[in-house]
């Protein structure tokens, strides 16, 4: 029997990643507070890609924490849906942005149509912070 693996190239965008300032995602994510100074480097599993205009992606690492969403400007990268699955490395900056009540309730029901689940607004009871990256350079691997 032949066995083949089908190994895709690497995909580079933006700035090489300097794997000198990488941590991992649970690290980042427990402090994510601490970190929003210093350019960071995270690595993870392609879990979603923008189906639209590949704007974002998010990556995941430890089912502990949600994916973090990897976001560029419309047309300054533009990630391929084709890399879902794949691992990516992405040098950038973490931007915190704090929804008010409202806003959370909306972004979770938005989170639950997209998974085809049911939510109820009022079984949230507090707002949220979403923390995001925006890279300077992205690697896809694998």
């Amino acid at each position: 029997m032949l066995s083949m693996a089908v190994w895709a190239a690497p995909l580079q965008f933006g700035d090489p990643v300097d794997l000198k300032a990488e941590i991992p995602i649970a690290q980042l994510m427990a402090e994510p507070d601490q970190h929003l100074a210093a350019p960071v480097t995270v690595r993870g599993t392609i879990e979603g890609v923008c189906q639209k205009r590949g704007c974002w992606m998010a990556l995941t690492t430890d089912e502990r924490y949600p994916a973090l969403r990897v976001k560029v400007r419309d047309g300054d990268m533009v990630f391929p849906v084709s890399a879902k699955g794949r691992v990516a490395v992405a040098t950038g900056t973490l931007h915190k942005r704090e929804l008010d009540l409202e806003g959370t309730r909306k972004h979770l029901a938005h989170q639950a149509e997209d998974a085809g689940e049911a939510f109820d607004p009022a079984s949230v009871t507090e707002p949220m912070a979403l923390y995001q990256l925006s890279p300077s350079g992205v690697t896809i691997l694998e």
